[in-house]
């Protein structure tokens, strides 16, 4: 029997479709409902064997009926989805589903109002198709935030609405009740870092990042002037910041190793309401903000974000708020509220070896502009 082309794409399709499901949800519930339990099991799982697409088989067992029963259900249902879409359109998705996100891939609209039911659930098709292709676990539109590279993006209620997988991130919830990370000092940035900032008339750039192994700067200082910087190691399609073409002298292992698990990296995007980072890389990063937490703290925490997740790294408001007169560190050092520091892979803190980011293999640290 002959295959049309639209059948072969359609198989693709969901042979590439996120590995997990009913397992997720069942990790979920026996976690007490905990939304980051089921994405941090589903982390550890694509780690164990390399997060390639169609590893992780749905293991039969317990449940295992029922199991296999939602897993037809789902099925049937991805597939009455994808064959309404025309062959351009599968073409584009299964480009941005295989890719896993590193290729630019234009946007699904599809109509805004068109819901499919799952169980005793209904899904707009964004969070359906996220769930099929990307977060198993995830149950509500509430949970993911659209890209700035979206048409849908900032558009309240459009007739058509973007279904690419990709075109969103998950929301991070930040850490309650956090763990007491202590504040590093800042002490070794060289002054001519911070001149950067002080130079009169200079409002050409929002930000400057900085690219360090453990106490040592890597490269130039880099003037961040579009409102969205790609940060990355290797990328196929990648405009940006890439951290794969500096040179670097460290010949510690460790800093090799998580220089090549980098990958996609981060996603760095000035938005209205402040500036986000989405981790697009395979494995965790870690980020200290002072706008993360509360004014009144002595310390900074540092947040643990997954792959596929966005967080509000940096809020200009809180951070003016933060430059209190009788304030001695914001005093001694200005730009001290104004910064970021981001680590992949490896964490600092007391529930870490690491008690400073200095001693991190690969790090950034941001500078915002705050003229």
């Amino acid at each position: 029997m002959f295959r049309t082309k639209r059948s072969v794409l359609v198989r693709r399709l969901w042979r590439s479709r996120a590995p997990g499901g009913e397992e997720e949800e069942e990790e979920a519930a026996a976690g007490g409902g905990e939304p980051g339990a089921a994405a941090a099991a589903a982390e550890a799982r694509a780690h164990v064997c390399g997060g390639g697409r169609g590893c992780c088989p749905g293991k039969t067992g317990r449940g295992g009926r029922a199991s296999a029963g939602a897993e037809a259900e789902l099925k049937a249902l991805t597939h009455a989805v994808l064959k309404r879409l025309k062959e351009r359109q599968l073409e584009g998705l299964l480009h941005a589903v295989e890719s896993r996100g590193g290729a630019r891939t234009p946007c699904l609209l599809l109509p805004a109002k068109a819901d499919s039911r799952l169980g005793q659930h209904w899904y707009p098709l964004p969070v359906l198709l996220c769930k099929v292709f990307r977060w198993p676990d995830l149950r509500h539109c509430s949970e993911v935030k659209r890209l700035c590279c979206c048409e849908s993006y900032g558009k309240a209620h459009p007739e058509l609405v973007c279904c690419n997988p990709h075109h969103l991130s998950r929301l991070c919830e930040l850490e309650s009740p956090p763990p007491p990370y202590s504040r590093y000092p800042m002490d070794f940035l060289k002054p001519t870092d911070s001149q950067v900032l002080q130079e009169p008339g200079d409002r050409s750039h929002w930000c400057v990042v900085a690219y360090w192994e453990e106490k040592t700067r890597v490269g130039r200082l880099y003037s961040v002037q579009e409102p969205s910087l790609d940060i990355f190691y290797d990328l196929p399609q990648g405009n940006g910041f890439c951290l794969g073409q500096l040179n670097s002298d460290n010949k510690s292992q460790l800093v090799q190793k998580v220089r090549s698990k980098i990958g996609y990296g981060i996603q760095l995007t000035k938005e209205v309401d402040g500036v986000w980072v989405y981790n697009r890389s395979s494995y965790p990063i870690f980020i200290k903000s002072a706008t993360l937490d509360n004014p009144d703290s002595r310390t900074l925490l540092v947040h643990k974000v997954f792959p596929g997740f966005s967080i509000k790294a940096f809020d200009y408001e809180k951070a003016y708020s933060l430059q209190r007169p009788n304030d001695h560190e914001f005093m001694q050092q200005p730009w001290t509220g104004f910064t970021v520091q981001i680590s992949f892979v490896k964490g600092w803190g007391q529930c870490y070896t690491r008690q400073f980011i200095s001693s991190c293999p690969c790090w950034l640290e941001v500078i915002f502009n705050n003229r």
